[in-house]
């Protein structure tokens, strides 16, 4: 593994294969599926489709973050083996792991004062967070240091746009996201909120747009409008999604909309812990381009 570790949360929701030929190992997070309890290890024991099936049929999910004690026995591994640790959490905006995880460091700090343990807020969630991660992992094979590479995605992480569209709105009325008023008032109108993750991480709605058609095309617009160049973005682009019709139709939009696109888009299932509180029809879209500003 070299020098040093880089490492996240399961919740960057790419998957298991993925981030094993990225060399990026994660901690999971732990969902509570009916009273039993699941851990989110990108799929290898319970995939985000079959939790997605139980939610349909009313099975209700809860998750639960990453605790102090998880951390520390999850650090402990690389430190007792003299590898120093650079772990970039989910958003602060969306849950309190990184404040566990800091936590977890600073006790750590005392009896391993030789090691360095970096934790960096990603303020990003779902695969906008894994594409992070991707990106940091080009960094670190280039041959960054693990204070180039912790300085590099402070100040890159906020170029990682997020845009997300949902034609359920039952489990955001139930999040609180939304008030159960305008829920059913959208639900009536066939009402298909555009949100984004803002500069402090937050996931924030931003537009109301009628029919599942209208949106997948109002979420490549946005693409068009933030993405590095343009229509001629060059960069990675992920998609994660709930409902694979409505991720199709969006990736097909993609890819004629961006012929030079590095490669093709590429698609992740949203992982156990983001699709226990978006539930079922999410689509989301991540790319690099215009940093966040509000």
């Amino acid at each position: 593994m070299g020098e040093y570790v880089l490492s996240a949360c399961s919740s960057c929701d790419l998957n298991s294969e993925w981030m094993e030929k990225r060399g990026i190992p994660y901690v999971f997070f732990n969902v509570t599926l009916d009273g039993k309890s699941i851990k989110d290890d990108m799929g290898l024991s319970f995939s985000p489709r079959e939790l997605l099936k139980k939610m349909e049929e009313g099975a209700d999910a809860k998750t639960s973050q990453v605790s102090i004690g998880e951390y520390t026995d999850y650090f402990k591994k690389y430190l007792d083996e003299g590898i120093d640790v650079l772990h970039v959490t989910l958003s602060s905006g969306i849950s309190g792991t990184y404040n566990a995880a800091c936590t977890a460091a600073e006790m750590l700090k005392e009896d391993y004062p030789d090691r360095k343990i970096i934790i960096i807020d990603s303020l990003a969630a779902s695969s906008g967070y894994g594409l992070l991660m991707d990106y940091a992992a080009d960094k670190r094979d280039q041959g960054m240091t693990i204070d180039q590479l912790a300085a590099w995605i402070e100040d890159n992480k906020l170029n990682i746009v997020h845009w997300f569209f949902s034609t359920d709105l039952k489990y955001y009325i139930k999040g609180g996201r939304i008030s159960k008023a305008a829920g059913t008032v959208g639900q009536v109108l066939n009402i298909c909120p555009l949100l984004n993750v803002d500069y402090e991480g937050h996931l924030t709605p931003r537009e109301k747009i009628r029919t599942k058609k209208k949106v997948v095309k109002r979420i490549v617009e946005k693409m068009v409008e933030e993405a590095d160049g343009g229509l001629n973005y060059v960069g990675k682009c992920y998609l994660s999604d709930s409902d694979v019709e409505l991720g199709d139709e969006v990736q097909k939009l993609i890819e004629e909309t961006f012929p030079q696109l590095k490669g093709r888009v590429r698609r992740f299932d949203i992982g156990c812990t983001i699709a226990s509180h978006t539930g079922p029809g999410t689509v989301a879209l991540f790319f690099k381009g215009k940093k966040r500003v509000d």
